[in-house]
């Protein structure tokens, strides 16, 4: 099987949040597909040092920030072929005392700022008429999280603008993939804030939301399955995970309505306790 340099003529990637976890892998996969990849973090000293893997400092809540790494990769690479907005993380909270100055940060790092770092980029890939954007949402857009309210309003925001920008590059050799996975084996949990004060249900859903994560699949597998995906070249939404998060709960949903849905999640996470 061809690499994504040899069918699409790829040479440069952009992955934001590559220091670890998902991002780290699909930064990783990019480079054994013969892109040169810049990665980017806010310590960019967490970045592996390897040849072809070029760190950039990005902060996706500051401003000067995203401009200055835009230049940088401009700079250093050229035209970019590949960006892929991985760069997450998660504050854990009942919305009814969700730290005000969280929301907004959630907002800007998972959504508006990956709108900002792909408008840098679009027109370009649009006039050469070639590249492809990952923008990796969530499974959590399909089947929201408690206590990661404002997460899950970022990330199906994400999805939502792919698949509008699906619409525009339609026919204009520009892939756009909502790129959807569930829960991986990562340090999304170690990372996530928990601010205190919570309510007994937030313990009890935090358990199962950690069990969930301890037992997930390694990165590597959504790496594969971003590989293939972007070899196909073709636009669309992407569901990876255990196949019961990424095959056989989107098919039992579409089945058996939201309703149904809301009932399961409420019994899984033990909300009604």
């Amino acid at each position: 099987m061809p690499t994504l340099a040899e069918r699409w003529k790829y040479r440069t990637a952009l992955v934001t949040g590559a220091s670890s976890g998902l991002g780290l892998a699909f930064a990783r996969m990019l480079r054994a597909e013969g892109l040169e990849v810049w990665g980017t973090s806010r310590t960019v000293a967490r970045i592996p040092a390897r040849e072809g893997f070029h760190p950039v400092a990005l902060d996706l809540c500051e401003e000067k920030s995203i401009h200055a790494a835009v230049a940088q990769v401009r700079r250093e690479a050229g035209t970019l072929d590949v960006l892929v907005n991985n760069a997450g993380a998660g504050v854990f909270a009942g919305f009814a005392h969700f730290p005000e100055e969280a929301v907004a940060a959630q907002l800007r790092l998972m959504l508006e700022g990956p709108l900002q770092l792909a408008r840098a980029f679009w027109p370009e890939m649009l006039a050469r008429k070639r590249g492809a954007l990952v923008n990796v949402a969530s499974l959590a857009a399909e089947f929201p999280l408690p206590g990661l309210s404002v997460y899950t309003a970022a990330k199906a925001g994400l999805a939502g603008f792919s698949k509008a920008l699906m619409l525009e590059a339609a026919g204009r050799g520009v892939q756009v993939l909502d790129f959807q996975p569930g829960d991986f084996k990562t340090d999304f949990n170690r990372a996530a804030q928990r601010p205190d004060g919570g309510e007994a249900w937030e313990t009890r859903a935090w358990e199962r939301f950690e069990k969930l994560l301890d037992e997930g699949p390694a990165p590597e597998r959504a790496a594969a399955d971003l590989r293939a995906a972007l070899l196909k070249g073709r636009s669309g939404t992407v569901a990876t995970g255990v196949f019961f998060q990424a095959c056989a709960g989107p098919a039992a949903q579409r089945v058996l309505g939201g309703r149904v849905t809301r009932w399961f999640l409420r019994k899984y996470y033990r909300l009604d306790k």
